[in-house]
């Protein structure tokens, strides 16, 4: 662990980057049984619940043997399966039981996620962890008593389980919910945000999904930045991953409206905005070999909507453009305004060209590159999710986008509902959430997962991960959106509530923010009604959502001044404290 960490510290120096704080410990929390059943004679099955990683202590009963303990993720017929398939986790410890002493059981560690240079590894002292839900044991000596056997689980330290809320009037969505913050709770056990179990590497758009519902369920920032450093240390292959670095810079400051932590990390952008790659027309270009491995699009290659892959590539210069915007905002933001108008300038050619050359007017979409006359979803969605699409053309690719469906991977899906919600389709993007196929959070939900799978199915990702916080898009989209809570300003010094019912007769929850929760109480039937309490000392700008035939909004009996902006009643004023506002 020491050895890893002196690494870093060398790499990041040598790209005049700080090292990393010291993140929020993560330590490891003993739990419970759940359930302690016997399945055969001699074989005991053990249920936590649900998947975490960790591992087992075993308190010793006044009597010596040898005890085999198998831990896993899936069970088949009632039993641990001991031939999962993909990279479902199956593990297996013989123990020698002594009495009087407590044993921590745990497999051999796993050469695929200790042995890579990128690896994260977890302490030493700890031992072994790895993700299951449940244990057999083969061979305990009498009745498997609850105080003899308890799970290690690695949680980050400062986590806080009361930070948010989320609940409606769809249930199931309710569950996603509460599936999505469990699924960020429990891949925070490296300390960084990784990609599951496979490899346990650092990757840039899994770190910035993972940011995201971080931010929405737990106050802490520390492991989004640890996360950053590493990346700026161990950056990876795809093409598009690159820009990812900027969002996460930029969803920082954001979130925290720190200038002090991206100073030192501003210059290191600028490598990932791919430079070297843009045309005299502003548009990048991919070679063969950034072609074949490199230009992702979504991941797996499976769910690429039959993706084209030419040299100019809408899905990449979607990135490109969008990550233009944000470095500019940056450097504006650090008062670097030459800069900012350099970034904005490129931005401007750049954008002229894309529509130019990628957009088909006969039919308003655009294509997959130039080149190709194939219009994908991905190919469509990333512009509309960045704002890219002009406004003459906006409802069209809405449109078509939302009658695609979920033809994507859960890493675009992020995007995609973001699009959707943005774009007035809230309706759909619930829809897609709790869908009745094997494309949904809904699936994984009677699949009987925990914590959200790095892709729909197996049939779809056969070696896929059920620990891959990437699936968690919920997580960040339901308080965002559907609770419409959302930073008005950086380091929320002003919050923007705009609620989304999509359908819903009801939400209610609690967002943290560095100033305090954000709570939003709203019901939508004959007349919308909305509650927000608010941190001290925190405006906010409301928006409500506009039904026809409403005339305004009132408090307490009182019409409020505010302006009909299309679907939308914006409050001319911003509120504070406690608010009870209602449309009529």
């Amino acid at each position: 662990m020491q050895a890893a960490r002196t690494l870093l510290l060398v790499l990041l120096a040598g790209l005049g980057l700080p090292g990393p704080a010291s993140a929020a410990p993560v330590k490891l929390f003993e739990q419970a049984p759940v359930t302690i059943r016997e399945v055969a004679p001699g074989v005991v099955l053990v249920d936590f619940g649900r998947v975490a990683f960790g591992n087992v202590l075993l308190r010793t009963p006044a009597v010596a043997g040898s005890v085999t303990v198998h831990f896993g993720e899936k069970l088949d017929g009632g039993r641990i399966d001991r031939k999962p398939p993909g990279t479902v986790r199956y593990g297996r410890a013989q123990v020698d039981l002594a009495e009087g002493r407590t044993l921590v059981v745990a497999p051999p560690a796993d050469r695929r996620n200790t042995e890579h240079p990128a690896a994260v590894l977890t302490p030493a002292e700890w031992g072994v962890v790895l993700p299951f839900r449940w244990i057999e044991l083969e061979g305990w000596p009498g009745a498997l008593r609850p105080e003899l056997v308890s799970r290690r689980a690695a949680f980050a330290a400062t986590w806080d389980d009361e930070a948010a809320a989320f609940s409606s009037s769809d249930p199931v969505l309710d569950r996603v919910f509460d599936l999505c913050r469990y699924s960020i709770k429990a891949t925070t056990f490296a300390g960084v945000y990784v990609d599951g179990d496979r490899e346990r590497i650092a990757y840039e758009a899994d770190a910035y999904l993972n940011q995201l519902s971080h931010y929405a369920v737990d106050p802490d920032v520390q492991m989004a930045r640890d996360t950053f450093d590493r990346l700026a240390a161990f950056p990876t292959w795809p093409t598009e991953w690159a820009s990812h670095m900027v969002f996460i810079a930029h969803a920082d400051f954001v979130q925290t409206g720190d200038l002090a932590w991206l100073l030192p990390r501003y210059e290191s952008l600028r490598p990932r905005l791919l430079l070297d790659r843009a045309r005299a027309d502003g548009l990048l270009v991919s070679t063969e070999a950034q072609m074949s491995k490199g230009d992702i699009v979504d991941w797996p290659p499976g769910e690429r909507d039959g993706f084209v892959f030419r040299p100019v590539n809408t899905v990449v210069n979607a990135f490109y453009l969008r990550s233009l915007t944000l470095v500019a905002e940056l450097a504006e933001a650090l008062g670097k305004h030459a800069e900012a108008r350099e970034h904005r300038d490129r931005e401007r050619v750049a954008r002229r060209a894309f529509q130019e050359k990628l957009f088909d007017p006969v039919r308003g979409l655009y294509r997959d590159g130039e080149g190709t006359e194939h219009s994908s979803l991905h190919a469509n969605l990333f512009p509309l999710a960045f704002g890219l699409v002009p406004t003459p053309a906006r409802k069209g690719v809405v449109e078509w986008v939302a009658g695609r469906g979920m033809a994507c991977s859960v890493y675009a899906a992020q995007y995609l509902l973001e699009a959707l919600f943005e774009h007035g389709e809230d309706r759909r993007a619930l829809a897609l959430i709790t869908a009745p196929t094997d494309r949904s959070w809904r699936h994984m939900l009677d699949s009987g997962a925990t914590i959200t799978w790095e892709a729909w199915d197996l049939k779809y990702k056969p070696n896929m991960d059920w620990n891959h916080a990437w699936g968690a898009a919920p997580a960040n989209l339901l308080p965002r959106f559907v609770l419409g809570v959302r930073p008005g300003a950086p380091g929320w010094a002003r919050v923007e509530v705009r609620p989304h019912p999509g359908g819903l007769a009801r939400a209610a929850g609690r967002t943290p923010t560095p100033r305090g929760p954000v709570a939003v109480r709203w019901e939508s039937g004959e007349r919308f009604r909305l509650e927000v309490v608010l941190p001290p000392g925190t405006p906010a700008r409301v928006h409500l959502p506009a039904a026809e035939g409403t005339r305004g909004v009132w408090s307490a009996g009182r019409p409020v001044a505010a302006v009909r902006d299309g679907a939308w009643w914006t409050l001319e004023g911003d509120v504070a404290g406690s608010v009870r506002l209602e449309v009529r």
